[in-house]
């Protein structure tokens, strides 16, 4: 920390004057990367203070949340509680078993009980069944993620005007968008089919942290059909970014980030000479090589 920014020289962008930069994240550490660390960072510092001993927290059976937290567990001194979505399936899948591997332990809810996982109700039947625990939300976002992810844009050592980064929760937009300064504007690429909803997220995430900003916005138009879902026009991207930028990109969130910062600037939404920061989150690297394009 800070992460490290370079420049993209991309022939693409000439026309416009846009420069682009990319804030990577992803180089935080190799198991607790990007956004994870962000949102992580000041919930770790919350439970030690509190006297926990024990993190809880919930995903699917694929969540990199649940691997990133297993792996913070691991590190910093906690035991570690994933509630995982749906039933257990033997053997488990990469990220369960790395998630076991750092010492977490695995409890299953059904998906009827789960989508009511923040009621006060299914939260004290946890405390009954599986002891006291801090509780970190499903994505880690709450108002000391934002927290963390608002130190983000203080990191960046020049003038820029927009900063995107992708969205699945609103949490990292929620917390890049207070830490702006001036006329700053970020902008979340929703990794999510019908994403419009993420901006109500946004709302109330920023809401708990005591202030409210009007300086982001969410594009719903580049999520390939949904999460974790990819064609070969995103592919292709993909491929071609590499290959000019020796860099591959996660499919699943900064793919399509970049897809869409690219189609911006041949829109003309960027004003000629803009100064771009897209942060790459390694939000989706530990996604299973093997798993369905379109799995959910």
């Amino acid at each position: 920390m800070p992460s490290p920014i370079s420049q993209v020289l991309d022939e693409r962008l000439a026309p416009s004057g846009v420069r682009l930069h990319l804030k990577r994240d992803d180089l935080i550490h190799p198991e607790i990367p990007g956004n994870k660390w962000r949102k992580l960072k000041y919930n770790l510092a919350a439970a030690r203070e509190r006297g926990h001993r024990t993190l809880l927290t919930f995903g699917g059976a694929h969540s990199n949340h649940i691997r990133a937290v297993a792996a913070a567990g691991h590190y910093f001194g906690f035991a570690t509680i994933g509630v995982i979505r749906g039933e257990e399936h033997l053997p488990l899948n990469p990220t369960l078993a790395y998630a076991t591997g750092r010492g977490m332990r695995l409890h299953y809810l059904d998906r009827t009980t789960y989508r009511a996982k923040t009621s006060p109700q299914v939260i004290a039947g946890l405390r009954r069944t599986l002891g006291d625990f801090y509780l970190v939300p499903e994505g880690g976002s709450n108002a000391l993620a934002l927290r963390g992810c608002a130190e983000l844009p203080g990191e960046i050592p020049f003038a820029f005007d927009h900063i995107c980064c992708p969205t699945g929760t609103g949490g990292t937009l929620a917390g890049i968008a207070l830490g702006l300064a001036g006329e700053q504007r970020a902008i979340g690429f929703s990794a999510l089919k019908g994403g419009a909803f993420l901006a109500g997220g946004v709302r109330r995430l920023q809401a708990e942290y005591g202030r409210v900003t009007d300086n982001w916005s969410v594009e719903t138009d580049h999520h390939f059909g949904g999460y974790a879902r990819r064609n070969a026009e995103l592919d292709d991207f993909a491929r071609d970014f590499e290959e000019r930028h020796a860099m591959p990109l996660d499919w699943v969130y900064v793919a399509k980030m970049l897809y869409g910062v690219f189609a911006l600037v041949r829109a003309g939404r960027f004003p000629p000479g803009s100064v771009v920061v897209a942060v790459i989150t390694g939000s989706g690297q530990f996604e299973d090589p093997h798993r369905p394009a379109h799995a959910i």
